[in-house]
Order: C-alpha cells, then sequence, then structure tokens
C-alpha cells in the first residue's frame, strides 16, 4: 500500500493517545476504524483500549464509545446493536474491541452467547498474548514457553495457546478471519467484507506489544510479518464454520519459528527442548489448517 494511499483516508484516532510506542493494539485500531469509517459504534470492554481511548470529552476515537466491565462486553455489544435498531440506525456498524483476555478468557461465556445467537455486530480480539494492561500477567492465549509475571516457576507458560479460531468456527457463525498489521491491505479487505455480512462476525487480531514481548517498538509490523512467514499466526478466514480459506501463504518454505522467538524477549531463555515443543505445535496446527482448507475445496 502506498503512503499517499494510507494518508488520504479518513483518520479516526487522534494523535496524542494514551498507548505505548510500538503498540500493535494501536495500529491494528487505527486500520480498522479507517476500513469501516465514521458511521461506527464501539464498545470497550476493561483493556490496553480502554486506557488508549481515554474518557470523555478527550477520547482518542472520533465515534462512539461505550466503556463495560470485563465479562460483559458480548452482551453489551448485543444491547449497543438492538438499541440503534430500534432508533432506525440499521447501518451503523457495531464493533466490540477487546483483548485476548476480554475475549479468550473472562470475556468468552458472553462472546459464546452472542456467537450462538448469531447477533449482528463486529467482535474484534486484538491479541498481544497476555494481560498487558494489569502487568503482563498469563491468559490462555499466551503461547507455550513465553515468560510472564504470573506463571510457575521459572516463569514460563505451560500449555497450548487457546485455539480460539476453531471455538469460534465451531458456532457457525457467518464470518471470522484472523488479521495482522503487517498486512493492512488483508486486514482492510476482511474488515469490508464483515462490514457487508449480516449476522455475528469474528476478528482476531494479532498485536504485537512491545512491554510484554521484550521488543523494541521499531520491531511491531517486523514480528507481525514473522508471526505469518513462521505459520505461527496464519492468516486465513472461516466461512459458516465450515469453509476455510488461506488468504496470504508464506512463500516457498515457511521460516523456522526460533526467527520469530529470537527477537523476543519472553522467549530469551527458552530451553531448546521448548523450542522444538513449540516448533511441532505449530506445524501440527499448520498441517490441521491446511487439511481444512483442502477439505473445502471438495
Amino acid at each position: 500500500m502506498r503512503i499517499e494511499e494510507i494518508t488520504a483516508k479518513q483518520e479516526m484516532l487522534n494523535a496524542g493517545h494514551n498507548a505505548c510506542p510500538g503498540c500493535g493494539a494501536a495500529l491494528a485500531v487505527r486500520y480498522l476504524t479507517r476500513a469501516l469509517g465514521p458511521d461506527l459504534a464501539i464498545v470497550l470492554t476493561a483493556s490496553c483500549w480502554s486506557i488508549i481511548a481515554g474518557m470523555p470529552p478527550l477520547t482518542a476515537l472520533k465515534c462512539p464509545i461505550l466503556h463495560c466491565p470485563f465479562p460483559s462486553a458480548g452482551s453489551v455489544g448485543s444491547g449497543v446493536r438492538r438499541g440503534l435498531n430500534a432508533k432506525g440506525k440499521h447501518d451503523t456498524t457495531v464493533v466490540v474491541l477487546a483483548g485476548d483476555g476480554g475475549t479468550f478468557d473472562i470475556g468468552l461465556q458472553a462472546l459464546s452467547g452472542a456467537a450462538q445467537r448469531n447477533e449482528d455486530y463486529m467482535f474484534v480480539c486484538y491479541d498481544n498474548e497476555a494481560y498487558m494492561n494489569t502487568g503482563m500477567q498469563t491468559s490462555s492465549a499466551t503461547p507455550f514457553g513465553a515468560r510472564t509475571n504470573t506463571a510457575p516457576y521459572p516463569l514460563f507458560k505451560e500449555g497450548q495457546k487457546k485455539d480460539i479460531m476453531q471455538i469460534m468456527a465451531a458456532h457457525g457463525i457467518p464470518y471470522a478471519a484472523t488479521a495482522t498489521v503487517a498486512y493492512p491491505e488483508d486486514m482492510e479487505r476482511k474488515l469490508k467484507k464483515a462490514q457487508e455480512i449480516r449476522g455475528f462476525r469474528f476478528m482476531h487480531i494479532l498485536s504485537p506489544c512491545p512491554p510484554g514481548w521484550g521488543t523494541e517498538s521499531s520491531d511491531t509490523i517486523h514480528l507481525s510479518r514473522l508471526a505469518v512467514r513462521t505459520g505461527f499466526f496464519p492468516l486465513y478466514e472461516v466461512f459458516n464454520g465450515t469453509s476455510w480459506k488461506m488468504t496470504c501463504r508464506p512463500e516457498g518454505k515457511r521460516a523456522p519459528l526460533r526467527d520469530y522467538l529470537a527477537g523476543q524477549r519472553r522467549f530469551k531463555q527458552m530451553e531448546e527442548a521448548r523450542i522444538e515443543a513449540l516448533q511441532e505445535e505449530v506445524d501440527h496446527d499448520w498441517e490441521k489448517l491446511l487439511e481444512k482448507i483442502e477439505a473445502s475445496r471438495l
């Protein structure tokens, strides 16, 4: 995407917000609001973005924002959508914006209920793979082997990262997709596609966190791109829970996972055996994804 094409678009994110330098979540929401346009209402659950957005009248976003408690985002989104419908504002796009804590963990029950009812709004998870806003504690989105402030000694996460896309696909929702800030055109296309679909839509956006991941602020795009090229975070879409389509396949052979891990201090003291175990997990999940995509073509 050329720089003149980016700057020509309407900015919905004000300068001077509270995000950390290099925040992947801030960049993701900047792309999101550009893609979806000004007729937008956002529900914010407790998360980094509830701080980034700020409180009225000094909010960072140029659209209505409703803050809500951690567990209730899915329900509040349903209420906002139905309230707007009652006022005849059927074309206003409703987005629930939550981190991995408000999606994978504390908010999962309300999220599942909204998906089951096929509520007509978009749920967007910006995934920085831990509870970054409250001290970098482990969440079920934290990958195996990552260092956090609450994992058992020696402070490495045990167990796999929860596969939230599999969970959402199991609900049979009309549309779900993954995205990352390193591929803005892919993200924008998916957001616009989701905006045109009626019913429940889910977006899972990988959002590097420099303080939590132990990276330089200038590495956010590079790491996002490596996550895709290694297969750690593939970019794909799921339609109605059954049809899977990859939207950005790495050219040639996938890069080794250690290339992605090496730039993050949260993996710095990771033993070789753990690196190999995580590589096996990524390889296994990659093959399973390819099987789903191939089955969708039949």
